[in-house]
């Protein structure tokens, strides 16, 4: 009697037995296809801050932030999209947000102050900037701070910065192109087109840098046309610059030649120059 009692309840073990088997092995594949998830979902984020359509960037992240808004990933990624898309009121406040959170560091302080500035936020980004540690030593950084001082004319601090950001990077001509700037801002034109040309040097398909220079060179009553690498229209373009600074100075004759000449050279109707040069005439 003890033995037919003592088989149903063994198999009723096996039974649980396989039950828990078969759990374990149910619970190992959801894990699997989780991880899995994360990878596919990583390799996603990726792909989405990288993506041609920013705002598709953004459509993404909002989605995914709104539904995981603890995971700080998903707001970077928000933040950066926003940035991109140029929508840069909405991205302050998405970088505010991620600062706020746990895990956030000193680059992303640094990325909120960018936001602030690109919005002109110049006081709070400031704010910003000084709680960012000594010890944070970034190109990003020193490049920011110099932008700040500039917009409070801060010139000393401008110039130690902007120095300190060009010996950061191995890129060097854009913030080259800021200094310059801000030395034509001051009326330092000798200096400024010194940082212009450099710039170029470093950089010689960078049109903003080689249209500060005309204007550095013209603002110093020199309407020669520098010698730089340029084409045809990037050519045309420089000498109607030119023309508008000797307006500007008051060498009229001068003007009408530099719009004739840059109406000439430009490979196809430059509607802006005509449109000068008619004024003149008209006159």
């Amino acid at each position: 009697m003890r033995h037919s009692f003592l088989i149903p309840t063994v198999a009723a073990c096996g039974l649980i037995l396989t039950a828990c088997a078969k759990e374990t092995e149910q619970e190992k594949v959801e894990r699997t296809f989780q991880e899995v998830n994360v990878i596919d979902e990583t390799n996603l984020n990726d792909v989405m801050l990288n993506a041609s359509n920013p705002n598709e960037a953004v459509t993404y992240f909002q989605g995914a932030a709104s539904k995981n808004p603890d995971r700080i990933d998903l707001q970077r990624g928000l933040a950066i999209s926003l940035v991109r898309a140029k929508r840069s009121t909405e991205a302050a406040v998405a970088w505010k947000r991620v600062t706020t959170m746990p895990g956030a560091t000193s680059a992303d302080r640094v990325e909120y102050a960018d936001a602030l500035v690109r919005s002109g936020n110049w006081k709070e980004a400031k704010a910003v900037l000084d709680s960012v540690p000594p010890t944070h030593e970034t190109f990003k950084r020193y490049r920011l701070e110099a932008l700040v001082a500039d917009a409070n004319k801060d010139w000393k601090r401008a110039d130690h910065f902007y120095e300190t950001a060009v010996g950061l990077t191995t890129r060097p001509a854009g913030v080259m192109n800021n200094w310059g700037y801000s030395k034509l801002s001051r009326g330092q034109y000798a200096e400024a087109e010194r940082l212009f040309t450099e710039a170029i040097r470093q950089d010689k398909n960078l049109f903003t840098a080689k249209n500060n220079l005309v204007l550095a060179r013209a603002a110093q009553g020199n309407y020669s046309m520098p010698v730089i690498p340029m084409t045809q229209a990037e050519r045309a373009e420089l000498l109607n610059t030119m023309a508008i600074s000797a307006v500007k100075r008051g060498d009229v004759n001068l003007a009408k030649n530099l719009f004739r000449e840059a109406i000439a050279t430009h490979p196809q109707h430059f509607d802006a120059a005509v449109r000068s040069l008619r004024a003149f005439e008209d006159a």
